[in-house]
């Protein structure tokens, strides 16, 4: 088995906006391991949303390769890009992105319908994915309105580990929450790694990032140091 989930190699990406480009990521090389839970840290603008739409597969870079599992996507069409990115890659956002006219349980099995999973295994593995994020069997019937933001964060991660993808990416996953909350919910990430899921978190909270294992620091499109977490800073 290959050992690194993603791997990065001189990805640039440059926007063409009527006669200017504009270089939002350059010659960005990143290396995940399996089982690694990393931040991406940066100001607004440095790239940091760029670079998680482009490991996402939501977007192609200008040069440069996209690695997953050791496959060269780059070689793919965009069907093939379709689903490696529905097979492989789960994804949390601040605004959580849940759709609030179905349950919880028909939000978080979104993804296994589309794999074509029959529905008995369905709701034993929306069951099994909501407890490992946090959450509890009674809300699955109910909907995102009857939850608190925490809660909501939570059936998000749900959905994003369900179908057992090779890495999750969150972008910002406690910026609509106070502290206490956000603590509770990077609780929920670090319980979920230790269970064996990559994890990438993009944050622009210290305290956030100093509850992962590696910090990488990402300013005007490049990737400008590495280093250690504080974890007597850690908001969990």
């Amino acid at each position: 088995m290959i050992n690194d989930v993603m791997r990065l190699v001189n990805v640039t990406k440059v926007y063409v906006i009527g006669i200017a480009k504009f270089k939002a990521l350059r010659d960005v090389n990143l290396t995940i391991p399996r089982g690694a839970f990393i931040a991406i840290m940066g100001p607004s603008g440095s790239g940091k949303t760029t670079l998680l739409n482009i490991m996402g597969l939501l977007d192609r870079p200008t040069s440069g390769k996209v690695y997953i599992n050791g496959l060269d996507t780059s070689k793919l069409s965009d069907k093939e890009v379709a689903r490696i990115r529905n097979e492989k890659i789960g994804f949390v956002f601040q605004q959580y992105n849940l759709i609030g006219r179905l349950t919880v349980l028909e939000n978080i099995e979104l993804p296994l319908i589309v794999r074509g999973i029959h529905r008995s295994k369905r709701i034993e593995l929306v069951k099994k994915a909501l407890i490992e994020a946090g959450g509890e069997v009674s809300w699955l019937n109910k909907r995102p309105s009857q939850l608190s933001g925490g809660q909501q964060q939570r059936v998000a991660i749900a959905r994003a580990i369900v179908t057992s993808p090779s890495i999750v990416l969150a972008d910002e996953p406690t910026g609509n929450l106070d502290t206490q909350t956000s603590g509770k919910v990077i609780k929920t990430f670090i319980d979920i790694n230790k269970l064996g899921n990559t994890i990438v978190v993009v944050t622009h909270n210290p305290e956030v990032a100093n509850c992962t294992q590696k910090i990488y620091v990402i300013r005007d499109g490049a990737i400008v140091g590495v280093r250690e977490p504080e974890r007597d800073k850690c908001i969990a």
